[in-house]
């Protein structure tokens, strides 16, 4: 364990939802949750004043929308938060080339590795600081816990919320866990929390009471010995920069159980593609394929197969995909389909078969589709009214008369937009129909202008030591 507070833990607050509020004057202050809107989808982030009403991540839309009826509910635009969580790795980089994110909003620094802090007072300026530069770059707030390691930085974070720092001090640690809940510690979750429950230990101090050979009675070897060292505030984990990427994959929930075969094949290969378009993107390949498949009764299976070599290519996946499903029952319904692959490489050794069949399939397409360019006929796939169009809510839109607005809601042929901008005063709202050719999706703005030259924290050096 270090001797100063030198590890930095930021998690921005309510992510998501801040984000919306920021975009959208008339959702400021007020209850917001954004996540999956259909039947079966699930809250991924509440603004505060949401939680007042108890909602929270992880829980099912229809919960939410009783226990908080009047928010605004939103399709998250995962574009903007990509966006905007890379302005925030980019002040973290400033700070020190020891990274290490955990997700869009939430990261490590080893602010010693950067030189930008070595003790407690130069720890709380490089984390005021970060603060103070999120806020001018992304207009939006983020909580900094300070400690000596990753653990205890985390759980810094988590006190400092909402728009906080806290800093553990060196010497502090285990008086500070003692009273904590057991699953204040990483690692804790409801099963192991249970479990600890009635063996009767529920604070970290009677973790640490109850001795390491109790504790691997009740919880096994690895899990055992991982929570005392814990317990006992010992936690050595260095930040790491780059974080190996074990799989990647893609799923889709759907609000009405799937019964058609047919379908259910068509969506796997649908999935197998986008999860190739993730793969391509990373640079990656990989040889194992997997299949998961959540049936009606909630019972979830998951299939794999290993082929020969890595592989990005999308002939082979949706392949092994299909033959996967092939071992599937899927008789009574399908609610969840996801396909992954792991095994990843960043070279490919590819099914030559399969690479041939990708080849023939794409020349056997051109050329039925060779007519109809010929004869000046638009393909199928581009055959698609302005009336089919989605109009998610809380997407952008842009209006030809109206300009710039955001989605409040549609339904039976109708749109609902509400007219405003992230500098603007709380806008109008009007309604249209789904295929009014003035109306067209838009790109989010962005939420503080642009300006280079006023870039706080991006190009400034890190603070110096006196």
């Amino acid at each position: 364990m270090r001797n100063a507070p030198t590890i930095l833990h930021l998690d921005m607050d309510a992510f998501f939802a801040s984000a919306e509020q920021a975009s959208k004057p008339s959702l400021r202050g007020k209850a917001v949750v954004v996540g999956g809107l259909g039947v079966r989808g699930v809250v991924a982030t509440a603004s505060y004043e949401a939680r007042v009403f108890g909602v929270h991540s992880a829980m099912p839309m229809a919960q939410a929308r009783r226990l908080a009826p009047n928010a605004a509910y939103l399709v998250p635009r995962f574009g903007l938060y990509r966006e905007i969580s890379e302005q925030v790795m980019g002040l973290l980089r400033t700070l020190s080339p020891l990274v290490e994110p955990l997700s869009l909003d939430e990261a490590f620094v080893d602010l010693e590795a950067g030189g930008t802090a070595w003790d407690e007072a130069s720890a709380r300026r490089a984390g005021a600081k970060l603060r103070a530069d999120i806020r001018a770059v992304t207009g939006l707030t983020g909580s900094v816990g300070l400690a000596a390691s990753k653990m205890l930085a985390k759980i810094a974070s988590e006190q400092a919320k909402p728009d906080g720092l806290v800093v553990i001090e060196p010497g502090t640690e285990r008086a500070l866990l003692g009273p904590m809940p057991v699953r204040t510690l990483p690692g804790v979750g409801p099963a192991t929390g249970d479990h600890l429950r009635r063996g009767g230990i529920t604070t970290v101090d009677e973790i640490a009471e109850a001795g390491e050979d109790e504790l691997v009675r009740l919880l096994g070897k690895a899990h055992g010995h991982a929570l005392y060292a814990m317990a006992l505030a010992r936690d050595e984990r260095p930040v790491v920069a780059e974080r190996e990427t074990k799989s990647v994959s893609v799923e889709d929930t759907y609000d009405v159980d799937i019964h058609d075969r047919v379908r259910v094949g068509l969506e796997v290969q649908r999935l197998a593609d986008r999860c190739v378009e993730r793969l391509r993107r990373a640079g990656l390949s990989g040889r194992t394929i997997v299949l998961k498949v959540r049936r009606y009764d909630f019972s979830t299976l998951t299939r794999s197969e290993t082929l020969r070599g890595p592989t990005d290519d999308p002939a082979v996946v949706r392949e092994a995909a299909g033959r996967l499903l092939d071992a599937v029952d899927t008789t009574g319904g399908v609610r969840l389909l996801g396909v992954g692959v792991s095994g990843l490489a960043d070279y490919t050794q590819e099914d030559l078969f399969a690479q041939a069949r990708a080849r023939e399939a794409v020349e056997e397409t051109a050329a039925q589709e060779l007519p109809a360019v010929e004869t000046g006929e638009e393909p199928a796939a581009e055959q698609v009214t302005a009336a089919e169009r989605r109009w998610p809510a809380g997407h952008d839109v842009r209006h030809a008369e109206y300009g710039h607005g955001w989605v409040q809601g549609s339904g039976l042929g109708r749109v609902t937009v509400r007219f405003e901008t992230p500098d603007s005063q709380p806008g109008r709202v009007r309604t249209f129909r789904t295929d009014d050719s003035a109306l067209e999706p838009a790109d989010p703005l962005p939420l503080v202008p642009r300006r280079p030259e006023e870039a706080p924290g991006v190009s400034a050096g890190a603070p110096g030591r006196t």
